[in-house]
């Protein structure tokens, strides 16, 4: 493809040499350039001007910078643009025949719930009898084939070769979630949606954002960007779940448990065997469990009507679905009936939820024993604050290692238990060892007492000091509860 092509809508400053040069690859990593490559430079992390050298010297053909270098070859092409990450996203949907334009493609973004949302809609539509596809925090699927996830929201150049993937299988939709990141480092630049869905907001990754109304903004710019033809869907219980949409050239609709809304569901029991509700007049039984699983089903059913499906054919394809690995996934001890409850909950809110739907649970004096980390590396203002929602809503609570990265793990328990209330301190144990915190909670359990193993889920790995360990919460929890009943 010629680079005057891969260049459609990108914003041209200055064009050094001529377009009309054959483009083997588009790439944003000097390492991974072929000959006949365009490097576009992306200022990240790491500075993408300061490799323009050697990508030219593995044999780049052109180069897209914000900062035209000093010296120029005259067999290279030099473009300049304001935003080279914009550019990139809309080179590689250019580079990759416009995948998006070719499926249905809904994005689903918020604080908690993206991964289940996703989730359930790729198995809505694959029971539907639709070949899709998902991008999503556990895995990307292509029809039936699985593929590994390593970010939430991938580069826009594998991005859109998966998408490119996804067409060339078949696929009718694709169905991905969209994090604040990749919002923010125009990750999906160039990309068309045909819908976008609000789950709902609180406090994380302030890390990166730094103040919760950067993080608004950064969430809310996904929805501004949405086409007319596209549907946004928002849950209006979030108190800003209306404010994510009042710039949006989308339809609006809306979906809720409480307020008036387009989608409308009432919760009539919720018990370890699952949801019944009443979803727009019509009585059904979820296997999900959970007020917050409540609305991620809401939101799956409210946008599948959106995309033309019947609402009473959506309502029992929904009813036999499962969700997301990783997601309130619970397993049974055989002899005592204690209840291990795995969960991804990793911020306040979301340890929150789960904690709840726990508590609507329990049946008489059943004890709930938390395990709870935090990841380094990442937001330390939810540390304290993690504890404390432990502590409120556990009878007893071991404080442990998540993903360490690059901290102490002591450190990072230390942050943690200063938000322990002072009430609550003799409930609280200290384990960094992930393994022996588990291994604590079962044998400190009564039986039919509940375990929630928190903040890991679906992953199948423990960061520490830069490498990844294998560490499954699921296969732990299975091992001690064998081992314990032996």
């Amino acid at each position: 493809m010629q680079l005057q092509e891969i260049l459609y809508t990108t914003q041209l400053q200055a064009v050094h040499g001529s377009t009309a040069v054959d483009v083997t690859v588009v790439a944003i990593d000097s390492r991974n350039i072929k000959p006949g490559a365009v490097f576009v430079a992306v200022k990240g992390g790491t500075d993408g001007h300061r490799f323009i050298d050697n990508a030219v010297q593995s044999g780049a053909v052109a180069v897209v910078c914000e900062t035209l270098p000093e010296t120029m070859r005259d067999d290279v092409v030099y473009v300049q643009v304001a935003d080279t990450a914009a550019a990139a996203g809309i080179m590689a949907h250019n580079f990759y025949q416009q995948p998006s334009a070719r499926l249905q493609l809904v994005g689903v973004t918020g604080t908690n719930g993206k991964t289940t949302i996703a989730t359930l809609l790729y198995q809505l539509f694959s029971g539907l009898g639709f070949t899709c596809g998902l991008v999503s925090t556990v895995q990307n699927r292509i029809g039936g084939d699985t593929l590994e996830a390593t970010h939430t929201t991938p580069d826009p150049v594998s991005l859109n070769a998966l998408l490119g993937q996804m067409v060339d299988k078949g696929c009718s939709y694709a169905f991905m979630e969209v994090s604040s990141h990749a919002i923010h480092q125009r990750r999906i630049a160039g990309l068309q949606f045909a819908g976008g869905i609000f789950s709902n907001i609180t406090h994380d990754h302030l890390d990166y954002h730094k103040t919760f109304d950067e993080y608004i903004r950064v969430k809310k710019a996904f929805f501004d960007q949405l086409p007319k033809e596209a549907f946004a869907l928002t849950n209006v219980d979030d108190k800003r779940g209306m404010v994510m949409v009042q710039n949006t050239r989308a339809s609006v609709k809306t979906y809720s448990l409480k307020a008036s809304s387009d989608v409308k569901g009432k919760i009539l029991d919720n018990n370890i065997m699952g949801l019944h509700m009443m979803v727009d007049e019509q009585e059904v039984h979820f296997r999900l469990i959970g007020e917050f699983n409540a609305y991620n089903l809401l939101a799956a059913y409210g946008a599948a009507v959106c995309l033309g499906q019947e609402k009473v054919t959506v309502l029992q394809a929904l009813s036999v679905l499962n969700g997301a690995a990783g997601r309130f996934e619970y397993l049974i001890a055989p002899k005592s009936n204690v209840i291990g409850i795995v969960d991804y909950a990793h911020t306040p809110d979301a340890l929150l939820n789960v904690l709840a739907t726990i508590k609507k649970l329990r049946k008489g004096f059943e004890q709930v024993i938390t395990v709870v980390g935090c990841g380094g590396n990442r937001d330390k203002t939810k540390r304290p604050v993690m504890a404390e929602v432990a502590c409120e809503y556990s009878d007893k609570v071991i404080f442990t290692s998540d993903n360490p990265r690059n901290e102490d793990p002591q450190e990072i328990i230390k942050e943690m238990e200063a938000g322990v209330p002072a009430g609550s301190r003799r409930k609280c144990i200290s384990i960094a060892d992930r393994r022996e915190a588990i291994k604590t909670a079962v044998s400190l359990a009564n039986p039919s007492d509940i375990i929630l193993v928190a903040g890991k889920g679906h992953e199948t790995y423990q960061e520490v000091n830069g490498v990844r360990n294998h560490f499954d919460d699921r296969e732990v929890v299975r091992e001690v509860f064998e081992l314990l009943e032996k």
